[in-house]
């Protein structure tokens, strides 16, 4: 069950939301929690049973960490054991394919017989699962929050079905205080409404219209240099409005509970930096990189050397948690990280970059780093590369000729517009005064219906993050 289906929409949210209206304030919780297991047990009820015993396990976890509160090393040891098993649950779900196939690959080449291997299935939303497992252990660990003493409050916080799928990463610090109370009432269903309409309307009236433009392009044996060019633009466009989407209807969702989720994206594509692109993309998984990956390896306090590679292997290992059937993500995160190590080497006392040279050329690099992380293999990705410095023909292949089609540019101008509108906005609202604010407050009820319509027409499509 995906937010913009008709099963969602029709079904499953409606009642979910008259019987939590319906219910005592002191038992929301424990009809959140039911909801939230029934949602995430529509996809596998098997997988249901391991979500459930790795909540059970966080929140033993914490009750320990903090009886061990006045030994830290008996802490420290517990809260060691507790990552290992968290991260090596992923790890067996999430890579033990892709290792299998690195080995079976390597056999090959040396003339051997690859070895059987069935299989492994990966269940939806485990990353962000056992990231937002890790960072509760951790702060319980730092006592920067309590831990938890009531179980079903700590489920209904892990199982949230809001951010559950694909985020954003919520920790529970952030949202400790609104578990324990939260106001529900008119005024935030309307805003969270409106919040999940948007949303809705990100995804299905622009990244589901460019996603069979990608797809093509991304097909072809040799893309052009406009055929390259335009697949990965629009696939620029498709991933952000795609992410940025759910987390709108995330954020709206969570409004209309009552709870107060923080943005997840920031204009990313207007950064004038690529350190101003991490500043504004995925702000929670950002922020978890920065605050339990980057800071306990040391950050920046070793000197020039240890930061660098501090930053190289973070965004490696950053890279590596997007991706689960190719090491493509791998190069994508080390791309990001050496970009992250020149911008630090990059003299202060240089003359400052034009603002609209600067977001050209890290919007220009995000989009090339963009191809690595579309492409299923390296292979394709070079494919592309070699069209997109023109090494494979100038012109419209055939192929996207017959791709392309009038939606096709109307969901790209309105993602262009959308993009660009922080830097245009302020300047037409001073123009238009009373009539544009009446379309802002208004237009997302007819876009919504636009989207459900082609929703009843073609069927929901998951959301690209569903697979990281």
């Amino acid at each position: 069950m995906v937010f913009a289906s008709l099963e969602f929409l029709l079904l499953f949210f409606p009642l979910f939301l008259a019987v939590y209206a319906l219910s005592p304030r002191g038992g929301r919780n424990a009809v959140l929690l039911g909801a939230s297991w029934v949602f995430y047990g529509w996809w596998s009820p098997v997988f249901l049973l391991l979500f459930i015993g790795l909540t059970v396990l966080t929140w033993l976890g914490g009750l320990g960490l903090a009886a061990a509160a006045a030994n830290r090393r008996a802490a420290r040891s517990l809260l060691a054991a507790l990552i290992v098993v968290l991260a090596g649950t992923l790890c067996w779900y999430k890579y033990a394919n892709l290792l299998a196939d690195t080995l079976n690959a390597a056999l090959g080449w040396a003339g051997a017989a690859p070895l059987p291997w069935q299989r492994v299935a990966l269940p939806i939303g485990l990353s962000f699962i056992v990231l937002q497992a890790i960072s509760y252990l951790v702060d319980v660990y730092r006592g920067t929050v309590a831990a938890q003493r009531s179980f079903v409050d700590f489920a209904a916080y892990k199982a949230m079905f809001g951010q559950l799928i694909a985020g954003p990463s919520i920790r529970y610090a952030w949202v400790q205080h609104d578990i324990a109370a939260r106001r529900f009432g008119w005024d935030g269903i309307a805003a969270g409404a409106r919040r999940f309409m948007i949303g809705m309307s990100m995804k299905v009236l622009i990244a589901d219209t460019l996603a069979p433009v990608a797809d093509a392009v991304f097909a072809q044996a040799a893309p052009s240099l406009a055929d390259a060019w335009i697949g990965c633009g629009a696939y620029t466009l498709q991933l952000f409005f795609d992410f940025a989407g759910y987390s709108a209807m995330a954020i709206g969702i969570g409004q209309m509970l009552g709870f107060h989720f923080p943005e997840n994206f920031h204009h990313p594509y207007l950064a004038r930096s690529i350190q101003d692109f991490w500043r504004r993309w995925h702000l929670s998984l950002s922020s978890w990189i920065r605050d339990y990956l980057y800071i306990p390896l040391g950050g920046n306090r070793g000197g020039r050397r240890a930061t660098y590679r501090n930053l190289l292997l973070t965004m490696a290992i950053a890279g590596l948690w997007h991706g689960s059937d190719s090491w493509n993500f791998v190069l994508w995160g080390t791309a990001h990280g050496a970009a992250l190590c020149l911008a630090r080497a990059w003299p202060s006392d240089r003359a400052p970059v034009p603002p609209w040279l600067a977001r050209a050329a890290t919007l220009v690099f995000v989009m090339l780093a963009w191809t690595l992380f579309r492409a299923p293999d390296l292979q394709v990705a070079l494919r592309m590369y070699a069209g997109q410095f023109g090494l494979q023909g100038l012109a419209l292949g055939d192929v996207l000729h017959a791709t392309l089609r009038p939606a096709h540019g109307v969901a790209a101008a309105l993602g262009v517009f959308c993009v660009l509108w922080p830097t245009v906005g302020a300047r037409l609202a001073a123009r238009a005064g009373r009539r544009l604010a009446a379309v802002a407050v208004l237009w997302p009820l007819p876009a919504f219906l636009a989207s459900f319509a082609l929703i009843a027409s073609r069927g929901a499509v998951p959301f690209l993050y569903f697979q990281f």
